[in-house]
């Protein structure tokens, strides 16, 4: 089953947590702040994106699907 990962902006401060750890899914703008590289997640990746979302400080991230 698909999943997508969505980005709360409001809540995002652009710690880089998320695109650091996994930048196979995720990428930075110019400004410092996520942007997806790839949705849906691959079924490869979802269980890394799952520790993105756990790992996220602000809780801006959801997996869904």
């Amino acid at each position: 089953m698909s999943k997508h990962l969505t980005i709360d902006r409001e809540a995002c401060a652009g710690h880089g947590i998320c695109y650091g750890a996994a930048p196979e899914i995720m990428d930075c703008d110019d400004q410092g702040y996520p942007v997806l590289v790839t949705d849906p997640v691959p079924d490869d990746l979802a269980a890394k994106a799952d520790h993105l979302v756990r790992a996220c400080p602000e809780q801006a991230l959801r997996l869904r699907g």
